[in-house]
């Protein structure tokens, strides 16, 4: 090999280090797999959750309405 070559391979092999690092960096940002249905299985309970206090705000609003018409009823009479 020349110089010239060794160089030009000294090169590429910095740059190929370089890349691998950023790699390695974004890798290391991301949940591991036990994180991830970690993060999967809370947000399945929180679904559940909504559904429940979605069904509970309807149930409510209901009664409201219901309770609304009696008290007009009441006034009226």
């Amino acid at each position: 090999m020349t110089d010239a070559d060794i160089n030009h391979f000294s090169v590429l092999l910095e740059q190929i280090v370089s890349q691998n690092k950023m790699v390695l960096e974004a890798v290391a940002g991301l949940p591991t797999r036990e994180e991830f249905n970690e993060l999967r299985q809370d947000v399945v309970e929180v679904k559940q959750d909504v559904k429940t206090i979605k069904a509970a705000v309807t149930a409510t609003n209901r009664d409201v309405a219901e309770l609304d018409r009696r008290v007009t009823r009441l006034e009226a009479a």
